[in-house]
């Protein structure tokens, strides 16, 4: 299935239809403030399963991350934040980042592993946060790119679907996408590092 969705005021009615879909273990297709990528809900392990299946990976070596809607969620995955990480995640989100931080006794839960730290973000999206708080909570995550070469992200939402339409149960038409993914930081520590350049490597 496609859906249309517009980036600054999505139809409230297709996202109540995509949430009741995530909680029943739909693998999703979503814009993000950078590239395209794969989405379930965080609760459901079909979901979560699914993806790492698409990616052709287990779940110890997915790329897997947290997308939510602001920092609120933080403290029911992370361990507590070192103040200087904390006020250089409120200076850039919503924004293109990933901050790869120390997981709580939850994390092994979710990816059935012994995964102890976590990437979180909060993308500059409408229509992400319009998924996420319809759901309720927040959405895992992977970046999608071409089946012949990993970094060959795909931009037109044309070219996504005609690729993934029969790999995933649906497919957000957000628009052109972009073709530079999030700037990954190490935050595990009080001071943070980049692990992955991406966009907005330059305001760091």
């Amino acid at each position: 299935m496609r859906i249309n969705l517009h980036q600054s005021t999505p139809d409230k009615r297709k996202i109540k239809e995509i949430a009741a879909g995530l909680k029943k273990g739909d693998v999703i297709i979503i814009p993000t403030d950078t590239i395209y990528a794969l989405a379930c809900d965080i609760n459901n392990r079909k979901g979560i399963e699914q993806i790492c299946k698409l990616l052709g990976k287990k779940f110890r070596q997915a790329n897997l991350s947290l997308l939510c809607k602001d920092l609120s969620n933080l403290s029911d995955y992370t361990s507590s934040l070192p103040n200087p990480i904390y006020k250089l995640m409120r200076r850039l989100l919503p924004g293109p980042y990933t901050f790869v931080l120390n997981g709580n006794s939850n994390v092994p839960k979710i990816f059935r592993t012994n995964k102890k730290t976590i990437g979180i973000r909060v993308p500059d999206n409408q229509i992400v946060h319009a998924i996420i708080e319809e759901l309720g909570n927040p959405l895992v995550s992977s970046s999608i790119h071409s089946e012949d070469e990993i970094i060959d992200y795909h931009t037109d939402p044309n070219e996504i679907y005609d690729e993934w339409h029969h790999k995933v149960d649906v497919m957000i038409d957000g628009g052109t996408g972009g073709i530079i993914p999030s700037t990954v930081l190490d935050c595990t520590e009080e001071v943070a590092y980049i692990i992955r350049e991406g966009k907005g490597a330059e305001k760091l």
